[in-house]
């Protein structure tokens, strides 16, 4: 009895190897031929983005991502080789990944952020730029956040999502930038003799770009004063040392031209009224 339960079981296992055993050698043949061009295309791939892309966390980022696809769909046509169904293995990586999109909704909007500032590149690190309501020279550019580091040297760490979606100054990326700076003299001084004194202040000073279209000119006739703006243009390097050097430069050299930098005031007149006493 017992003889006959082995060679039925013996058998069954004959008319099974019979049947997948060439499936199953064929899918490992695959399996192993797959995984090694797999391999060298995914380094031919990693060769390709390191010299089209400069950014190191990009390029390790798109070589890791298209290793794992290759990989996962050569292992579901292994299986399908073999005999398993695959549909259903697919339609539950499908509703996995519904389900980790929607937990993790917003750090994939930073994510999508992030690739789309690498790849366009509206900002590098070390520019100096304002987004997102802050200021800062730019740190790292990661795939989630990027770091600004401000004058005060605080740490900004911003979102890439917002970042992408929002406006973005780059005080940076150009070369040169314009210094502006108000300043009013009083009514009565000379308008020509306060101008003269500012425009000689832009041609003595080597920081300013003579080839720049500098402007000295009068903008508004205020309450107290009349408004001047000095726009000079400067290398980006030079900016806030003259920035911060404009304003008492140009104070002494109205008020050496003989002008005065008035302040608000208001004439208040006084009358007195006598009441008249009816009798």
């Amino acid at each position: 009895m017992m003889e006959q339960k082995i060679q039925e079981l013996w058998s069954v296992i004959e008319a099974q190897v019979a049947l997948y055993g060439g499936r199953v050698v064929l899918a490992l043949v695959a399996l192993i031929v797959g995984w090694w061009l797999v391999n060298k295309i995914s380094s031919l791939v990693d060769r390709s983005l390191h010299a089209n892309m400069p950014d190191e966390t990009l390029v390790k980022f798109l070589s890791s991502a298209f290793e794992i696809s290759i990989k996962v769909l050569l292992v579901i046509s292994v299986a399908s080789i073999v005999g398993i169904e695959t549909t259903s293995f697919i339609a539950v990586i499908g509703a996995a990944g519904l389900a980790v999109g929607l937990a993790l909704q917003g750090s994939l909007s930073n994510f999508a952020g992030g690739v789309m500032v690498l790849i366009f590149r509206p900002i590098q690190v070390g520019e100096y730029i304002e987004a997102a309501g802050y200021e800062g020279i730019v740190q790292d550019i990661g795939i989630f956040v990027t770091t600004l580091l401000t004058f005060d040297e605080r740490t900004i760490i911003i979102p890439n999502g917002p970042l992408a979606n929002g406006s973005i100054v780059n005080y940076s990326r150009h070369e040169t930038r314009a210094v502006e700076v108000s300043i009013g003299i009083s009514y009565s001084d000379d308008i020509k003799a306060a101008k003269q004194a500012m425009e000689q202040v832009l041609e003595n000073d080597a920081r300013i770009l003579k080839d720049k279209n500098n402007v000295v000119a009068v903008t508004d006739l205020g309450e107290s004063s009349v408004d001047f703006l000095v726009r000079a243009f400067v290398k980006n390097e030079d900016y806030w040392s003259f920035f911060f050097d404009a304003r008492a430069l140009l104070k002494e050299a109205v008020e050496s031209a003989g002008a005065t930098i008035p302040f608000p005031q208001r004439d208040v007149h006084m009358f007195t009224h006598e009441k008249e006493v009816n009798a």
